[in-house]
């Protein structure tokens, strides 16, 4: 593990996180205690929030990956993330957009839908990032797994944190700062956890790069041979 470039990785992607994170925080806070928002306003003031979140911790993570992946696409990268973004808070918000109807559903296809719903979750940013990182030479699926994983630690983080903090009848701009100070937990879990799993993916690529397949003259064959580094 590259000690040097995790805590790079960290540091900057929880600022993205973070940055990014302090506009849905402050459009749901806003959303939720101003009686002015109406009802078609507050869900896509959220998603393009969202997008604003996304699209910020994408910039954060590709000006990282950067360094070991000159061939990522920046824009690509950081666009789908946004863009995954957007459907995470699409799917967060639905059982508070159903309400009551969720209620009425059967149970076996309440627990089915939200097995559903949390797979959409939690894997809608890691494989949009995926798809762009297979482009650039990372196409083992372990980023998917380790970055559902990290985030589904972050938003315990979150509730665990935020949750019990929260009252009724508090001001937004309160409810914007314990929602920030508590994201900044958040977005550290997450830029520490994923981090961990980019240093991995990235040794594995260059120790694949550094094996280079000659052709044995004797049999005709193929074998790996190691390049020398400078």
């Amino acid at each position: 593990m590259n000690p040097a470039w995790w805590w790079r990785w960290t540091a900057v992607t929880t600022a993205g996180e973070l940055a990014g994170f302090v506009v849905p925080a402050t459009v749901g806070a806003a959303a939720a205690t101003t009686a002015r928002w109406p009802d078609g306003v507050t869900y896509p003031a959220v998603l393009a929030a969202g997008f604003v979140e996304g699209s910020l911790l994408g910039y954060a993570q590709a000006s990282v990956w950067r360094s070991r992946l000159p061939g990522l696409g920046l824009r690509r990268y950081w666009t789908a993330t946004g863009a995954a973004a957007v459907l995470a808070y699409a799917v967060g918000m639905l059982p508070s957009t159903l309400g009551e109807r969720l209620t009425r559903l059967p149970t076996p296809v309440l627990v089915a839908a939200g097995l559903v719903a949390a797979t959409m979750l939690l894997g809608s940013i890691c494989t949009a990032q995926w798809l762009v990182l297979c482009r650039a030479g990372v196409d083992r699926p372990a980023w998917i797994a380790a970055t559902a994983a990290a985030w589904a630690a972050g938003l315990a983080v979150l509730l665990l944190t935020a949750m019990p903090l929260w009252q009724p009848g508090q001001a937004w701009w309160l409810i914007t700062v314990i929602g920030v100070g508590c994201g900044a937990l958040m977005a550290a879990t997450v830029a520490a956890l994923t981090g961990r799993a980019a240093v991995r993916l990235t040794v594995h690529l260059e120790a694949a790069r550094d094996i280079s397949p000659v052709r044995d003259v004797t049999t005709g064959s193929a074998a790996g041979t190691r390049r020398g580094r400078s």
